[in-house]
């Protein structure tokens, strides 16, 4: 008896753990440059604003969804990781604005996030 319990524990918890996948990170790269001379130069220190608003109608704006920001490193590069919102299952993550300032530079665009990957855009300051 004691034996056919143990090999039915041992079957439950390999199904168990063979059940399970792991989850890739879901990531948000941003690249924020200006064209010099034709060529993109990275621009550093440039505040990133991530984010998107709930429903829209003519009477009220939702509340933002996410809304976040970050600063750029000397490449021009910031990275942000939407890992914990992921929900497993969920079709679709999310279209986001993106918005870069810096002293008098501005720059938009939007990037489409797909979970549990590494979804990347350039923003060109002007």
């Amino acid at each position: 008896m004691t034996r056919i319990f143990s090999i039915a524990l041992l079957a439950a918890a390999t199904l168990m753990i063979g059940g399970c996948y792991e989850m890739d990170d879901t990531i948000a790269n941003i690249y924020v440059v200006r064209m010099e001379g034709g060529e993109e130069v990275p621009v550093s220190d440039a505040e990133v604003r991530l984010f998107a608003l709930g429903s829209l109608d003519e009477d009220f704006v939702g509340e933002p969804r996410f809304d976040t920001t970050q600063v750029t490193s000397n490449q021009g590069f910031t990275s942000f990781n939407f890992s914990s919102f992921y929900v497993a299952g969920q079709a679709g993550f999310a279209v986001l604005d993106v918005e870069c300032t810096k002293g008098a530079l501005t720059g938009t665009g939007l990037i489409k996030i797909e979970e549990m990957l590494t979804n990347e855009t350039t923003v060109i300051m002007e």
